[in-house]
């Protein structure tokens, strides 16, 4: 018997059975963040590689191989649900990730990339994100899919992800390296900017003061929560109970460091952070 057949004979595709969402860090946790308001009852598993993070700067080997062990890892806690929660993983193993699970498979890039195309009225789009995400290209053949009209301008930002992972959201530093980094997108006379991270949602206030009012950020956790929401209620995968869900949170390395920066994200207290040793 082969591993994925060993995997896939654990699963239960029972609408009981919790939710997995997976990240390189933190960053993910703004997508449960997002869950957790849309679909109270609904439990989560939560694992960030804080081992390994960042995973922009990685090749798309590396992340592939990262991003299959975290399934795995969930599949045989029997998740109904995976939920890809990290832009760069997404845009690099979003197939491979969805060849092994023999449940439904979404992800951040499919989401905002709906969003943006919706949102923009002069059809000119900006996309922020990690360095492996921005040459996937990813984002604009997502985009191109709705409206292969819109303009799309793109900027790496490698930066970023660290500052958030120090829990740096309002750093004087974070301020500067962010305004460098948007320059040459809001040069391009942009509507709409995609925070092409789930990182970036936690500088948004920042984000949006300096890009400026008139340009509207799209933030791919929220329409990721909107679109597991429906998906749930279309395949009838939606939990019947209607008591408080037991969420468990899963990291590879710094436990305590992940607890402290995940309650300032979430607004509650994180009761299950366990550490995993591949």
């Amino acid at each position: 018997m082969t591993e994925n057949k060993a995997i896939n004979g654990v699963i239960r595709t029972d609408a009981a059975n919790p939710i997995g969402v997976f990240d390189s860090g933190v960053g993910g946790l703004t997508v449960v963040r997002a869950l957790m308001e849309r679909l109270p009852f609904e439990e989560i598993l939560y694992f960030g590689d804080t081992a390994r993070v960042p995973y922009g700067i990685k090749s798309a080997e590396t992340i592939t191989g990262y991003a299959c062990q975290i399934t795995e890892f969930l599949l045989r806690r029997s998740v109904k649900l995976l939920i890809i929660a990290c832009n760069t993983m997404a845009a690099v193993a979003y197939q491979a990730v969805a060849n092994l699970s023999p449940v439904p498979v979404l992800d951040v890039i499919a989401a905002g990339a709906r969003a943006a195309a919706g949102a923009t009225r002069t059809k000119a789009i900006g996309v922020i994100g990690t360095p492996a995400t921005i040459s996937s290209n990813a984002y604009a053949r997502a985009i191109h899919a709705h409206d292969d009209q819109i303009r799309i301008f793109s900027q790496a930002c490698p930066l970023l992800v660290p500052l958030v992972e120090e829990g740096w959201f309002d750093h004087p530093v974070t301020r500067l390296t962010a305004a460098e980094y948007l320059k040459p997108v809001l040069a391009e006379r942009i509507d709409t900017l995609v925070l092409g991270c789930t990182h970036y949602p936690l500088l948004k206030p920042l984000l949006q003061e300096e890009a400026g009012p008139e340009i509207r950020l799209i933030d791919s956790a929220e329409a990721m929560a909107a679109i597991a929401e429906d998906l749930l209620a279309e395949t009838g995968l939606g939990n019947p109970r209607r008591t408080a869900p037991d969420h468990r949170f899963f990291v590879t390395d710094v436990p305590h460091r992940f607890q402290t920066i995940g309650e300032q994200i979430l607004g509650r207290s994180l009761s299950r952070v366990e550490i995993v040793k591949w």
